[in-house]
Parts: structure tokens; sequence; C-alpha cells
């Protein structure tokens, strides 16, 4: 997963015409770490879309734009609008996860 090095980036990743899913952590979110094992096999098996790590606290003025209260949050975008999120204070699993992106993709094709 590309982790974010500038708000340009961001932008830039956000505006494509497939789904890409921003990923809101923490450095001291264990619950962050938690997901970090399975991420690359959620990846792999979703490749059609484009996952983006974005640590909130570096990204502050992105994380207040989407309204980032719990991490990790996740956030999908479509041609630079979001489509879908999954956020809330919770440990999330990775069925979780898939279950999400599955919806994110779904929304993706019908938008």
């Amino acid at each position: 997963m590309e982790k974010l090095q500038s708000v340009e980036r961001f932008s830039a990743l956000i505006a494509e015409q497939h789904p890409t899913i921003a990923v809101f952590k923490t450095s001291w979110c264990s619950d962050c770490h938690f997901i970090d094992p399975f991420m690359p096999e959620v990846e792999q098996k979703y490749n059609q879309v484009t996952f983006v790590e974005v640590d909130a606290e570096a990204f502050e003025e992105i994380a207040q734009k989407y309204n980032i209260m719990g991490i990790p949050s996740f956030v999908a975008f479509k041609g630079g609008k979001e489509t879908i999120r999954f956020v809330n204070k919770l440990r999330k699993t990775q069925p979780e996860i898939e279950q999400f992106v599955e919806r994110a993709v779904a929304v993706s094709e019908a938008v």
C-alpha cells in the first residue's frame, strides 16, 4: 500500500476513475497495526482498487476535511468524490474490511 507523501498525490489518487480507498491511520494506533498483517492479502484480492495509507496526524488537513474521528478509517473515492466510508472507533477485521471493499467496488460501478 502506498504511503501518502503529499496532499497533491492524494488529490491525484482520489481523482482516478476507478475506486481508490484511503486508509486513515496513525503510528500510535494499535487497531491500525492490527490490520497491517492482512492488508496485503486484501490489496491482492481487490487489485482493481488503489489503496493509499494516510497518516491522519501528518495529513491533518485531509483527515479534518473528511471528518475522520476514529482510526483506522476507510474512505472510498472515484472521480474525486467520496462514494462510501467505513468509519468508526472499533477494531476492524479482515472480513469486515473485505465486505467494505466489495461495497465500495459495487458503488463505484453504479456511479
